[in-house]
């Protein structure tokens, strides 16, 4: 007898709902054959078979909660060969149908060879799903092990997805545009096969359209009136709340809700005074003859959506003041070839930026701190945040511990990830666990800005482009290059006083670099 326990479902996410059996007690099973849905706040969780035999006993029902580790069914011995759909669940004879058509498709112009599937990679921390961006391969072409294949987009960074064995590509599972998570199969490679293009083009047709449907193709309409299967999570959230579940827009397999679309969709109703009707339904308007409508990427949904998250959550202020750059545009005047000669490395400002706030935060640390619920995180760490813009967006990677760090180091490694940036390189990790950020507008000659947060950091400082203006220096007038600087700040946990401090500091240490040699 084997126990069938709850899988791991993601960092911070500790139970899930079991949403729908697909077999019943007494069904047989083939191993990796799927044998229920979990439903957590974030995605669907399908558990399989971790071998062949029969389902011999259901211990958890669908619609109860259940813990990682928990058991939700147990296995007997027995043959896995005559497997059938019990309860003649529609999904499970289509999974069925899709694991058999394309063997049958392929094998006849691919010199037999066998079929290894392509998986979605683990995307990195806290990302659960992405975006099927690029194919690089198209269906017959001959592939390296290794070789990427297609490229996804999440709400970070472009993932690029690898071939998992040499062959050639059989069939693709999913279609530019498909929301995907990680560990599904998005293609297949007939292993050692060369040729067979025509075969596989007709599979990729005719089975591997459906497992990506649109509304129309599954039968439910836009407003989704026409019944679609409702799990208990979702069916127990709208009977709460008093919506129709049909209503709902689905994320999930073949268009079904899941529970976290039910939450979404619950409170925006209740957002809008009570209307049932989702934001997504919102008709979009006609485009004119000179005019272009353009899906936006991945990336740039999400740079939208957190932004406008951190003005609806962070009671946010911005504090101005200028610096003088005399003082430090001397010093790279004086040093720069000598610093380059022997770091490998050019000095530009940011070093100086970084070193700065970094004195200015453990001074004021709430600037450097974090609220998580009812209580606040102060932060011994100084992981500075560098916007980078890129052609696809704005990204900001992270150098990390920037207080043990030389102004070499630093501008290494800001070099070191700009570069990334720019080549579409950077890494889940290359971005995640910031401080404080720092954005450079005068790059593109911004003369003054009000920057904006990065939850859930509680501050970041805005630079500017440096401008000779006349100045008030002992009484007499003197021209000087002179940058305006912007610190926006979170007022919920950062007081204006010690916002001001902040900024002071920082211009403290810039107009006298001294300071930051001797941290005074």
């Amino acid at each position: 007898m084997t126990d069938i326990i709850v899988p791991q479902l993601g960092e911070s996410v500790t139970e899930a709902t079991v949403g729908q059996w697909l077999k019943k007690a007494g069904d047989t099973v083939s191993k990796d054959e799927v044998l229920v849905e979990l439903e957590t706040d974030k995605v669907s969780v399908e558990v399989a078979a971790t071998a062949d035999g029969t389902l011999s006993e259901i211990v958890a029902n669908e619609g109860d909660t259940v813990e990682i580790g928990a058991v939700l069914g147990r296995l007997g011995s027995g043959s896995g060969a005559g497997a059938k759909s019990g309860n003649g669940d529609a999904k499970a004879e289509k999974a069925a149908k899709t694991e058999e058509a394309p063997k049958q498709a392929t094998a006849g112009g691919s010199g037999g060879g066998k079929l290894v599937d392509v998986a979605v990679p683990a995307m990195g921390e806290s990302v659960t799903e992405g975006t099927i961006g690029e194919f690089l391969k198209q269906v017959g072409d001959s592939v390296s092990k290794d070789e990427t294949i297609a490229e996804i987009e999440t709400d970070k960074v472009a993932l690029e997805v690898p071939a998992s064995a040499d062959g050639t590509i059989a069939e693709w599972l999913v279609s530019a545009g498909d929301t995907v998570e990680p560990g599904t199969v998005i293609a297949r490679i007939s292993q050692g096969a060369s040729g067979g293009a025509g075969v596989a083009k007709e599979a990729r047709v005719t089975e591997g359209a459906p497992t990506t449907q649109t509304p129309a193709e599954t039968g439910v309409s836009a407003s989704g009136q026409e019944d679609r299967p409702v799990s208990p999570s979702v069916r127990r959230i709208s009977s709460e709340a008093g919506v129709n579940p049909q209503e709902i827009p689905g994320s999930g397999r073949e268009g079904r809700a899941t529970k976290a679309d039910a939450l979404e969709f619950v409170n925006k109703a209740a957002q809008s005074g009570g209307s049932q009707q989702p934001q997504q339904a919102k008709p979009q308007r006609d485009i004119g003859p000179r005019e272009e409508r353009v899906k936006m990427t991945r990336l740039r949904q999400t740079i939208a959506r957190r932004l406008k998250e951190a003005q609806d959550t962070a009671a946010m202020l911005t504090t101005f003041n200028d610096v003088d750059m005399t003082a430090v545009m001397d010093l790279r005047k004086r040093y720069k070839d000598a610093f380059l000669e022997k770091h490998g490395v050019k000095l530009g400002f940011m070093g100086f930026f970084v070193k700065a706030c970094v004195s200015a935060l453990q001074e004021i640390p709430a600037v450097n701190a974090e609220i998580d619920g009812t209580d606040i995180i102060y932060k011994n760490h100084y992981d500075m945040g560098i916007a980078v813009g890129t052609d696809k967006g704005l990204v900001v990677p992270v150098v990390r511990d920037c207080d043990e760090l030389s102004i070499a180091e630093v501008e290494k490694g800001i070099g070191d990830l700009g570069k990334k940036a720019r080549d579409g390189s950077l890494s889940i990790a290359d971005m995640q666990g910031g401080t404080f950020t720092i954005t450079n507008g005068g790059i593109y000659g911004s003369l003054m800005s009000t920057p904006i947060l990065n939850p859930p950091q509680s501050g970041v400082l805005g630079m500017h482009r440096i401008e000779q203006r006349p100045v008030a220096i002992n009484g007499e007038v003197k021209i000087r290059p002179m940058m305006y600087l912007a610190l926006s700040y979170d007022h919920r946990i950062v007081d204006g006083k010690e916002a001001v401090t902040f900024l002071v500091r920082v211009k403290e240490a810039l107009e006298d670099p001294e300071r930051l040699l001797l941290e005074v």
